[in-house]
C-alpha cells in the first residue's frame, strides 16, 4: 500500500470515530491490533502519556452534561454525563491506537513522504508544501530523542544553531498502483456511508 493511502486511511478513521458507538470502536480497535501487532506497545505508551487529558476530558463531560445527578447528590456528575464521558474517552483511546498504527506502518520517513505526496497538488495553489514537509520532518527528528531537563530555557536564551539539522531531505516514493486507487475509493465510500448513517 502506498504511504499516502495509509495516511488517508488514518484521516478517515479519525473522522469516522466521531460517529461510532462502542461496537464500532471495539471492532476498529480489534482491526488495529490484528493489522499491526507492533502498534500495541506504542499505543499503551500514548495512553499513558495522555492519561491527564483523558481524565480532564472525562471530568469535563461528566460534570457539564445536563441530566440526572448520580445517586441524587448535588456535587456528583450526571448519569448522562458519565455515559457521554465514557464514550468520548473510548473514542480518544481508539484515535490514539490509530495513530500508533500509522506510525507503526509508515515510520517517520514514510509519514513525511505520504504527507509530501498528499500536499503536492496543493502546491499548485500557492501553498509552499515542500517547506511544510521539511519543517515537519525536522520536528519529528527532534522528537525522536527526549530533550534534557530545562532545554526550553536554553532554546529561548540562545541563538538557534541552524547547522544542527540535515542539509538534504531524501524522500522515497513507491509507485502508485491500481490497488491504491481502489483503496482510496473504498475509503471514500466508507466515509460517505458513515456520514449518511
Amino acid at each position: 500500500m502506498h504511504p499516502s493511502v495509509s495516511l488517508l486511511a488514518w484521516l478517515a478513521v479519525v473522522l469516522a470515530v466521531q460517529f461510532l458507538g462502542y461496537p464500532g470502536l471495539g471492532l476498529l480497535a480489534l482491526v488495529i491490533i490484528l493489522s499491526a501487532p507492533g502498534a500495541v506497545r506504542p499505543w499503551l505508551g500514548y495512553v499513558r502519556r495522555a492519561r491527564w487529558l483523558l481524565l480532564m476530558l472525562w471530568l469535563i463531560l461528566a460534570y457539564n452534561t445536563p441530566g440526572e445527578a448520580l445517586w441524587d447528590l448535588a456535587w456528583a456528575p450526571t448519569y448522562e454525563g458519565i455515559v457521554e464521558a465514557n464514550l468520548q474517552a473510548a473514542r480518544l483511546l481508539v484515535m490514539l491506537g490509530s495513530l500508533a498504527w500509522l506510525f507503526n506502518r509508515l515510520g517517520r520517513d514514510g509519514l513525511v513522504g505520504a504527507l509530501w505526496a498528499l500536499l503536492l497538488p496543493v502546491g499548485r495553489l500557492g501553498l509552499d508544501s515542500e517547506r511544510l514537509v521539511v519543517r515537519l520532518s525536522l520536528v519529528m527528528e527532534n522528537l525522536q530523542s527526549p530533550p534534557e531537563k530545562g532545554a526550553w530555557k536554553k532554546m529561548l536564551d540562545a541563538e538557534p544553531d541552524h547547522a544542527l539539522g540535515p542539509n538534504v531531505l531524501h524522500l522515497s516514493q513507491p509507485a502508485w498502483r491500481t490497488a491504491d486507487t481502489r483503496a482510496v475509493v473504498l475509503i471514500a465510500a466508507i466515509l460517505l456511508g458513515a456520514s449518511l448513517l
